[in-house]
């Protein structure tokens, strides 16, 4: 049976673990220090450490348990990265450069649930959710790139959007949350946070209520229930009045704002009159939102979808400009590689298909 990582763990769950075996909670300081400080990645790198501590720590635990398998880097500076996880299984990472800062979007599933009909991520089924540790190692794996590649480089933002459902990963998601803000580690200001659901109304409510001090994106992608239906299924079960009422409660609670997610899809969702309903149905939260505007990136197995042309881009941030909602387009990165989510693993999983390597993959993902 493999160990599980070590990035697992929390801080607060780090000391409560050593003290159990005997050793004083300082040691956790000195761990924590070790991994994400010094970012060393072997437990014999911890020298100056309690022996007995570092010991019983590699007795119980790993800290790589991550395989870079595939790397692709764009012109514009993105990097993807594709890794294979201890059982077999395929996940994304991707570091993009913004004008403010390094950026990371981790996986938090193998595969994924949802069924957005436009959506590369969910072509392979889930198979399991991540554990806490295997999402904090994505962003150390990328972080450790930088270290090779540009030394000085810290990794500054996170973005809880790749593949996957955050919010049907809970308590792993809150986990890696508390690791990678932990000020004696990485520090990662909870405002450079970012996590997006599909809209799972009650985990909304419960994200609410832990008080994490980070940003909430909600996948809206439509401005009615019969549309919205259409496009992803999980509105089946979380119609949009529901989601909008329990980010009414988010909002309320945490008093910070919620972006909502609006992909463009060529004659499906992105005309003037989708624009206004979605501006009305924002009404008097004008304030408290903002709408992210993604141009779409086509995806083979979903060829009934296509880019919005720039004019309706235009005139879909136009309009909602008009009724005073407060909108954005979303910067595209790595437009030359594999630029939808999922859509590396999903292909590279096709190619090793019958070869043994990623047969377990494709078939159980």
């Amino acid at each position: 049976m493999n160990k599980p990582s070590i990035y697992g763990l929390t801080f607060d769950q780090l000391s409560a673990w050593l003290l159990e075996y005997g050793h004083k909670p300082f040691r956790a300081s000195q761990v924590w220090d070790y991994l994400y400080v010094q970012r060393v990645t072997d437990f014999a790198d911890m020298t100056d450490a309690n022996p007995d501590c570092v010991k019983l720590l590699a007795e119980h635990y790993v800290i790589q348990t991550l395989e870079e398998h595939v790397k692709q880097e764009s012109a514009d500076g993105t990097v993807k990265f594709l890794f294979r996880l201890q059982d077999g299984n395929l996940i994304e990472t991707v570091l993009m450069r913004h004008k403010f800062g390094l950026s990371v979007c981790v996986t938090t599933q193998v595969g994924c649930n949802i069924g957005c009909s436009f959506c590369a991520s969910g072509l392979l089924k889930k198979s399991r959710d991540l554990s806490a540790g295997e999402v904090v190692e994505q962003l150390m794996k990328v972080q450790l790139f930088l270290d090779q590649n540009k030394p000085g480089d810290l990794v500054s933002h996170i973005v809880v959007m790749g593949i996957g459902e955050p919010f049907d990963n809970f308590e792993n998601m809150v986990d890696f949350i508390n690791v990678v803000k932990d000020r004696k580690g990485l520090a990662i200001a909870g405002r450079h946070i970012t996590v997006s659901t599909s809209g799972l109304a009650p985990k909304i409510m419960e994200f609410a209520d832990r008080d994490l001090k980070v940003n909430l994106a909600i996948s809206l992608h439509a401005p009615n229930n019969e549309l919205r239906t259409r496009i992803m299924k999980i509105n089946k079960a979380y119609p949009i009045e529901e989601v909008l009422r329990a980010m009414d409660y988010y909002l309320a609670k945490t008093k910070r704002r919620v972006t909502l997610e609006y992909i463009l899809l060529k004659d499906v969702n992105d005309g003037r009159e989708h624009a206004s309903e979605l501006a009305e149905l924002i009404g008097d939260r004008r304030q408290l939102v903002n709408v992210n505007l993604i141009p779409y990136n086509p995806v083979d197995e979903h060829s009934q979808y296509q880019r919005s042309a720039q004019e309706s881009i235009l005139a879909f941030y136009d309009t909602l400009k008009k009724n005073r909602v407060s909108v954005s387009v979303r910067l595209e990165h790595g437009t030359d590689i594999d630029a939808a989510c999922g859509q590396l693993r999903s292909k590279q999983i096709r190619k090793e298909n019958g070869r043994g390597a990623g047969q377990a993959s494709a078939v159980n993902g």
